[in-house]
């Protein structure tokens, strides 16, 4: 069982603030727009991440299942100046815009196959959005994405026990479905989440963690405004980590934080996760396919 905090501030300009409005319906998608536009966006949630280790192995691997589930609040303010054209006829418009939400977001099962051999650790992931979640399309915030997503990828993992060396990268692929309310949907993208962490002591270690993500197909669906709309966004920070016995279990304590930077067509910030579980044994690794919870 995994319990994380999570923390994200967020802003974006031009097109990526405009989508929301033209999402909501606040803009019709058929008029020229001169965007001055500013979206600030902020969440705090709390994950559980309860997961189940077959004893058996499978196709010699270690098999584990589990479902994310997720609870909190999220809240975005839009403002700045809009000018539209339709024909001869031209409007402005100056203002702000606020919406916020608590309640519960969508829901994540996952699959993992692990496998060992000394130093060496590989994994393949299977994941996904099932849209349980708190969603409107006319609302600027929402804890659900308003579609299901699929996610599938793999990993490797380094690590040297004796030296306190630790280096970890998992990469996938996300394909989304069709949102049934806007007849919108994103593109396939590729992510690639990695971590590197040196032992001080065989309880804590610190070291760096990031991520890359890169929308690999045109959105379906968007404005000509908009055109293809491919997102993309770099994230880099530091983490610390700490392990320490809770009666026969182990006890796993983790903070990382990243700065977001390189982005196009979403949001971009920062973030923060703090990480408590439990588990029969330590964990090898310090990354674990995620999506990532603010979407643009």
């Amino acid at each position: 069982m995994a319990e994380v905090y999570y923390h994200t501030s967020v802003s974006a300009f031009g097109n990526a603030a405009a989508a929301r409005e033209i999402r909501v319906g606040r803009i019709p998608a058929n008029v020229n727009v001169d965007l001055n536009l500013r979206l600030n966006a902020q969440a705090d949630l709390v994950l559980l991440n309860p997961t189940y280790t077959f004893a058996t192995p499978v196709l010699g691997g270690q098999l584990a299942i589990g479902i994310t589930g997720l609870f909190g609040r999220s809240a975005a303010t839009l403002d700045g100046t809009l000018t539209t054209a339709v024909g001869p006829f031209v409007t402005t418009r100056t203002g702000t815009l606020s919406d916020s939400i608590t309640s519960v977001g969508d829901l994540y099962p996952q699959a993992t196959l692990k496998w060992n051999a000394g130093v060496h650790n590989f994994m393949t992931y299977l994941t996904g959005d099932i849209p349980v979640g708190a969603y409107s399309p006319t609302r600027l915030a929402n804890l659900g994405i308003g579609h299901g997503a699929i996610d599938g990828g793999g990993g490797y993992t380094y690590f040297n026990e004796k030296a306190g060396h630790e280096f970890s990268a998992v990469a996938g692929f996300t394909y989304n479905f069709k949102n049934p309310d806007t007849q919108y949907r994103n593109g396939v993208d590729f992510h690639i989440d990695w971590g590197a962490s040196q032992f001080l002591s065989k309880q804590l270690f610190v070291g760096l963690v990031g991520y890359y993500y890169q929308q690999v197909t045109d959105d379906f669906g968007q404005p000509p405004i908009l055109g293809g709309f491919r997102s993309r966004v770099v994230g880099v920070g530091p983490q610390i980590g700490y392990l320490f016995p809770v009666g026969d279990l182990q006890g796993y304590l983790n903070l990382k934080g990243y700065g977001e930077f390189a982005a196009e067509n979403r949001p971009a910030g920062w973030n923060t996760w703090l990480t408590f579980s439990l588990s029969p044994m330590a964990p090898t690794s310090t990354v674990a396919p995620t999506r990532r919870i603010v979407t643009k």
